[in-house]
């Protein structure tokens, strides 16, 4: 691990303090968030072009979103019509940037708060279909109606309906929260 460190320190990507830490510089904030960008660019053409289901694109796109060239990328994006978010709902950042919005768990919003769910590739399959019965899908608009107090459920209105989710659940799904 130190090797490695090393060699990115070496090439101004983080900035290594020995038994302090490993921080991203900027170079390297922006190397990773290209990364995420090429691999939501990927998920967006096996779900949209291939076919595949939302959360198997993830899995697929790490095979080969390495070795794509910038120039493939950039024509996939636009034959894609360039797409605002990847099929999980997390949005795809703007070439060359260092931020990434933030996405807070659905947990963190509060009764009247309205926000767009996002669901991670890496959530446990049985969530993801206890998550699609509730119709808490990537896109979804939610409103949380209520919040019970220590860690309790939410009540959510989605899709018109009502529906609840406890912490645990509601911890492991994030949002963007609508204006």
């Amino acid at each position: 691990m130190t090797a490695t460190i090393k060699r990115l320190a070496d090439r101004g990507l983080v900035d290594h303090k020995p038994y302090k830490g490993v921080e991203l510089t900027t170079a390297g904030r922006q190397m990773a968030i290209s990364t995420i960008r090429r691999h939501r660019i990927v998920e967006r053409f096996l779900a949209d072009m291939l076919g595949y289901a939302w959360n198997e694109a993830d899995r697929l796109a790490t095979s080969f979103e390495h070795e794509l060239p910038q120039e493939v990328e950039d024509r996939i994006f636009v034959a894609l019509d360039r797409p605002e978010s990847c099929p999980h709902g997390f949005p795809i950042p703007a070439k060359e940037t260092a931020e990434l919005p933030l996405m807070p768990p659905l947990y963190a919003l509060e009764p009247g708060d309205t926000a767009v769910v996002a669901v991670p590739g890496s959530i446990d399959p049985e969530i993801v279909a206890f998550l699609d019965t509730l119709g808490l899908r990537p896109g979804v608009t939610v409103e949380v109606k209520e919040k019970h107090p220590f860690d309790g459920p939410l009540v959510l209105r989605v899709d018109g309906k009502e529906r609840t989710l406890g912490s645990t659940v509601a911890n492991q799904v994030y949002v963007q929260k609508s204006a």
